[in-house]
């Protein structure tokens, strides 16, 4: 329905990758403001919440008060400080989730105008991994995808081979 009509690719392997673990008949609690994702997720029929862009390494009361079955954090964790906080207390039973892998040729990315807007983790895949089964969650379902720009250079060959973005779909596991 909406193949090839999205202005990032990852929206598109995001929406594929959310239809296939996640009905549309369980609520979302969505990490971050709304934005044009959000919406992509409402027009699938999924009903969709999201922080209000509280500082979340401090503030997780909407993690912990929430009744939405399936947490929602794309492109969130690489933001935060300590990630495992919010993992650890979130009451929803699934989650889907991705970040963008550390790429061994290309510095970890920090905004030139917003303070805020840095990484403070860019994740290999085994260890976002770790952090997800450490903080009481069972990977079900994983997958990567390179993200090719238009440039002439090395980089820009090393992206088209090497993968940028991961995104699992995990369980809480019950203990």
């Amino acid at each position: 329905m909406y193949e090839g009509t999205f202005p990032h690719k990852r929206y598109e392997h995001t929406l594929t990758f959310l239809r296939q673990h996640v009905s549309n008949s369980e609520s979302i609690l969505d990490l971050g403001v709304r934005n044009p994702f959000t919406e992509i997720m409402e027009k699938d029929g999924y009903q969709v919440t999201n922080t209000t862009g509280e500082d979340l390494d401090l503030h997780t009361e909407a993690v912990k008060s929430t009744n939405a079955e399936v947490l929602t954090a794309f492109e969130i964790f690489e933001h935060l400080l300590a990630p495992f906080n919010v993992l650890r207390e979130c009451k929803a039973k699934k989650l889907v989730a991705s970040v963008p892998l550390k790429l061994w040729f290309a510095p970890a990315y920090q905004s030139k105008t917003d303070p805020w807007d840095r990484h403070y983790h860019e994740f290999e895949d085994w260890q976002f991994d770790w952090l997800l089964e450490k903080a009481g969650w069972k990977i079900m379902a994983r997958k990567q995808w390179t993200h090719p720009v238009n440039k002439i250079g090395v980089r820009p060959l090393l992206r088209r081979f090497t993968p940028r973005y991961y995104m699992v779909y995990a369980e809480r596991i019950v203990g």
